[in-house]
């Protein structure tokens, strides 16, 4: 027993050592070779403490190479943007000038939906909220904030992604297909050409088109019912 005790004080120095020289970023904040690290560490670290027939030397010797290769890696990012580039990857515009930029979500298997989830937890509800967002490297998400005269008064719900209908969402803004369909051909669009499309309880419609500049607009069938 004491000795499994001196065993799991001595590999908690060692990474508490370790974590404090590899720097201060948060969790959230890890570029994904440091995540990587950070797993395979606890890991090794778990064996000796668990398991008194496994030398702790090992697990010590384990954890303080994986330091060693975080610190080479961090010299080779900061020696150049390629290598920087292959370990940690680009920011991705996501929201731009022109609206929600469909090609940067995919290069990072990501969704509309997975932006809005994002926003929603910074506090923005609404696409046309944001001016610019941007997906670090990290994974965090940065905003640009609009005017907020500029910005809409309820949530809206997302009703196309990608050309594909969200019928549940129709429902809950006692929208139905006709309605769209009737909403698309007055704007000379088909469905599969969208890329986003969102609207609230009050009619107002962020609709994003392949390869257009996003529009505000109304879908007046709503405030009709």
């Amino acid at each position: 027993m004491l000795v499994t005790l001196i065993r799991t004080l001595i590999i908690f120095i060692t990474l508490f050592t370790v974590i404090r020289l590899m720097g201060k970023r948060q969790i959230c904040e890890m570029q994904p070779f440091e995540f990587i690290i950070t797993l395979i560490i606890s890991d090794l670290a778990c064996i000796p403490m668990s398991d008194v027939s496994i030398p702790l030397v090992y697990g010590i010797v384990s954890i303080l190479g994986l330091f060693l290769l975080h610190q080479l890696i961090s010299l080779l990012e900061k020696s150049g943007n390629f290598c920087k580039l292959v370990f940690s990857g680009k920011p991705s515009v996501v929201i731009d000038k022109w609206g929600v930029n469909i090609k940067e979500l995919k290069k990072n298997d990501m969704g509309v939906e997975d932006l809005i989830e994002s926003m929603r937890s910074m506090g923005y509800f609404s696409l046309d909220d944001l001016d610019y967002a941007i997906y670090e490297s990290n994974g965090k998400l940065s905003a640009l904030e609009k005017d907020s005269e500029k910005k809409g008064s309820a949530i809206p719900f997302l009703v196309v992604a990608d050309g594909k209908v969200k019928k549940n969402n129709l429902y809950k803004l006692n929208i139905t297909e006709n309605d769209l369909d009737n909403f698309l051909k007055d704007k000379r669009v088909k469905a599969r050409d969208v890329e986003v499309l969102t609207a609230d309880d009050n009619g107002r419609v962020y609709l994003k088109v392949k390869n257009k500049k996003y529009e505000i607009t109304s879908l007046k069938s709503i405030g009709e019912k």
